[in-house]
């Protein structure tokens, strides 16, 4: 790739496909190779000059003052599974604490406080180790809170009962079924459960439970011993009516994650043809599967301040649009950080979300941004990608390295591009992500 300093930006997508962007705003412009060397219209540079301003702006204020939308809890420390790549320590799994009723009630109340006045509900995700050791006391706290807060939660639903999901749909709680692998050979090698087996069954049976309601989403964490499944997994999952499914990279927070992190390319190669398959059974069907970390990849090139996941912006959302409350109150940029207690902005039960978000280990976190990275400061893809993820490479020794899966993330984005040029785009967003959007400026 080349770059102007300061203007557009020329690079080859594919055989096919050639692309100019501003790396700065992403303006871009996909044209077919055939055409020859790069010679942009006109009336194209024109109207990039026009925008630019105006992109400029946008991207800033979505880097910097987007306000906090987003409370993961984790109710309890603890978990009835042993994953191998689990980001939180073993010890804190085994032995942590847990939130009674009373220090949950504490704990939305001053998340009511904080956002009193806002136009949006917050957004609260029940996550971490297995919230569902402490089901009651969740359920508690929605069937309370649920006129005030959109809830989600995050399981790997070895205790998922046919009644949790009838509650669940009833106060329209969205919810995360964590599955590997569409066969428990595969899944259970990574998905492993206290007993010493894994949580296939009970996930597919969740699945069925669920029966295509449009608040599921699957998580799978790509691995070394799933990579070569992903696209068989989308499949078996549109046959359960999942409407999506997250196909996450591995974090490598903790060392022994090391041992199962996929090979870039193969990891790339794997979740493409993933996308495709995808892609292909939407056509087919009329009924949409959509791979979520891809579509917010496009998101960020079409769209870039409609993104929601946002672990791919810089600086990430950790400590600025989402925080972690543990479950001895500790408030953390993001889970990533739980065991870090140098990462630590105050305690919910004793401080406040305001004094927290102001916090040295929190503004750290902000701090962290492209611009100081070697190699990310001169990428053309440094607001697309972002670098992720702050815990990640602070566990690794400098917080101010590029992405672990650097090379991933590029061939993603690529292939974005390329999938945006052919005009697939509306078979790789939801359709309610689409019919959201309207065209600010087009040529």
């Amino acid at each position: 790739m080349t770059n102007n300093n300061r203007g557009l930006s020329f690079s080859n997508v594919d055989a096919d496909w050639k692309l100019a962007l501003d790396p700065e705003n992403i303006f871009w412009s996909v044209l077919p190779r055939s055409n020859g060397d790069f010679m942009l219209p006109d009336a194209l540079i024109d109207l990039y000059k026009k925008e630019m301003k105006h992109l400029d702006t946008e991207m800033h204020n979505f880097r910097f003052r987007e306000p906090l939308n987003c409370v993961y809890i984790d109710p309890t420390d603890r978990c009835n599974a042993n994953c191998p790549y689990c980001y939180i320590p073993a010890k804190i799994r085994q032995q942590g604490t847990q939130m009674t009723a009373e220090q949950l009630d504490t704990t939305l109340s001053k998340i009511e406080e904080h956002f009193r006045g806002t136009k949006k509900k917050p957004v609260i995700v029940f996550h971490a180790a297995e919230p569902l050791l402490v089901k009651d006391i969740l359920f508690g706290a929605i069937k309370k809170y649920h006129k005030k807060m959109l809830f989600g939660i995050q399981t790997n639903a070895l205790l998922l009962e046919k009644k949790d999901t009838d509650f669940i749909k009833k106060y329209r709680v969205s919810i995360g079924i964590s599955l590997d692998a569409p066969t428990a050979s595969v899944n259970n090698r990574s998905r492993v459960s206290r007993e010493g087996e894994g949580n296939f069954n009970k996930a597919v049976q969740a699945l069925d439970w669920f029966n295509g309601y449009e608040g599921l989403n699957v998580i799978c964490t790509v691995n070394k011993f799933n990579v070569n499944k992903l696209s068989d997994l989308v499949s078996f999952l549109h046959k359960k009516k999942a409407p999506m499914v997250l196909l996450n990279p591995v974090r490598l927070t903790q060392k022994r994650s090391e041992q199962v992190k996929p090979d870039d390319k193969v990891y790339a190669k794997n979740l493409i043809k993933a996308v495709d398959t995808a892609m292909a059974l939407t056509k087919k069907t009329g009924r949409q599967i959509v791979v979520g970390n891809f579509a917010n990849v496009l998101l960020a090139i079409i769209s870039p301040t409609a993104r929601r996941m946002m672990c791919d912006i810089s600086p990430c959302g950790g400590g600025r649009t989402f925080l972690t409350i543990t479950a001895d109150g500790s408030m953390v940029p993001c889970g990533e950080f739980i065991g870090m207690k140098e990462f630590s902005g105050g305690n919910i039960f004793r401080s406040s979300i305001a004094k927290a978000m102001e916090s040295k280990p929190f503004r750290a976190i902000r701090s962290r941004m492209v611009e100081n990275i070697n190699e990310c400061d001169t990428c053309d893809f440094r607001h697309i990608c972002g670098s992720p993820c702050p815990a990640e490479m602070h566990a690794r020794g400098n917080i101010n390295k590029k992405a672990v899966f650097c090379e991933f993330y590029k061939e993603m984005i690529r292939h974005a591009f390329k999938m945006i040029a052919e005009d697939n785009v509306k078979y790789l967003l939801r359709d309610d992500a689409l019919d959201q959007m309207v065209y600010e400026y087009r040529y």
